[in-house]
């Protein structure tokens, strides 16, 4: 069961929760059918309950939003991108360990 700490994020949603969060965004860009983007996700479950006072976790299906995927030049699965006041600072391309992920967002936050 995923965390209710993490936000899907869509077309219509997605501008508006990455600009009104004061934290920083990781957001995941994955697809169902992705294995590595499968793994991924208990491990982001988890950071978005241990960084919960540092950072927001959202996800981002790339099959049903294709043209986010393609504003944000995902041409590999997963990617991780951080925003930071509504802009990307940083990426992620892959599957990597949590204790990675959580580096890669405290250099940030």
């Amino acid at each position: 069961m995923a965390s209710p700490l993490i936000a899907n994020l869509d077309s219509s949603n997605f501008e508006s929760a990455i600009t009104a969060s004061p934290k920083p965004v990781l957001v995941d860009f994955w697809a169902t059918w992705c294995g590595p983007c499968k793994q991924l996700g208990p491990v982001l479950d988890q950071l978005a309950e241990e960084m919960k006072d540092t950072a927001s976790i959202a996800k981002v299906d790339v099959d049903s939003n294709q043209g986010l995927a393609q504003q944000f030049g995902i041409a590999s699965i997963p990617a991780l991108i951080l925003f930071k006041n509504g802009q990307p600072v940083d990426k992620i391309i892959g599957l990597r360990p949590k204790a990675d992920i959580a580096n890669f967002i405290r250099k940030h936050a």
